[in-house]
């Protein structure tokens, strides 16, 4: 049976932060990372999370305002580039306090570049999201999407399109302040997780199953780790046949330390090459 953390089950709505389809094998670093990488896709015992309400309290996270990660993305045996993900700083966004964090892919294969980055502007007391931007530069496409998100009235306006308002829904988040949220989870072994906070309802829920507890060996040292799951409704990384696993530090820190995925067309896996942490 699955179980939904205590402080998401107020959450209505429903889809999975990472529906981008990965058809080519050039684009599979961007999506592993961005979902969760994404959750998560990524990304989970929080300081100041020891109970579930705990977690919106200001100062209780297990990131700071100059927290910065690296990591090699590999394809198989060939690295196909770098990532980083930052906690920029904490900005005012329409009157709240909001962390501002980037997380930017660099790479690819002979032929095929990318570069993106994904911005995330989310509040520091409940972490909903308030602001979401992609900027995608893939091979000869280049794409931009900028999203004003207002939990208050749970709606969302993608201000690229003329599309307007969309329903969102209750304390929504978007790819990048999910992997961040994700990180203040209580996690315990042998449980699912549910949420349906994902800003775009139709993709959720989003399921994390805490699998194990392993010690793992990476670029950045060596370290305890809690090994999850992240299962989401696209075909990519994440996808039930993805069969994708994430390490996350057994730490107050829950920082990514690994993530590997395996695809038809081979295997993604991302490896922490630098920790630095304020």
């Amino acid at each position: 049976m699955n179980e939904s953390v205590a402080n998401c089950d107020a959450t209505r709505g429903q889809r999975s932060p990472h529906s981008r389809r990965p058809p080519v094998v050039a684009r599979t670093p961007r999506v592993e990372l961005a979902a969760a990488v994404l959750a998560v896709a990524v990304a989970l015992d929080p300081a100041g999370a020891q109970q579930p309400g705990a977690l919106g309290t200001p100062g209780k996270h297990p990131f700071a305002t100059g927290e910065r990660l690296t990591y090699d993305v590999r394809f198989g045996a060939i690295k196909a580039g770098t990532a980083s993900m930052e906690v920029v700083g904490v900005e005012n966004v329409r009157g709240r306090e909001a962390y501002h964090t980037l997380f930017r892919i660099n790479g690819g294969v002979p032929g095929y570049r990318v570069d993106d980055r994904f911005e995330s502007w989310f509040a520091t007391d409940d972490l909903s999201s308030l602001r979401y931007n992609q900027g995608q530069n893939e091979g000869q496409r280049d794409r931009e999407r900028r999203y004003e998100i207002f939990p208050e009235r749970r709606v969302y306006n993608e201000l690229t399109t003329d599309k307007g308002e969309q329903p969102s829904v209750s304390e929504p988040l978007d790819d990048g302040s999910f992997v961040y949220f994700i990180r203040t989870v209580p996690l315990e072994l042998g449980r699912t997780y549910e949420f349906q906070r994902y800003f775009k309802p139709d993709r959720n829920p989003v399921t994390i199953r805490a699998v194990r507890r392993e010690r793992v060996t990476v670029p950045a040292g060596t370290f305890n780790a809690i090994v999850i799951q992240p299962i989401i409704k696209t075909k990519g990384v994440f996808s039930e046949d993805g069969r994708a696993e994430v390490w996350l530090s057994d730490d107050d820190r829950r920082v990514i330390l690994q993530m590997k995925s395996q695809l038809v067309f081979g295997s993604i896996n991302l490896y922490l090459t630098d920790l630095r942490v304020p």
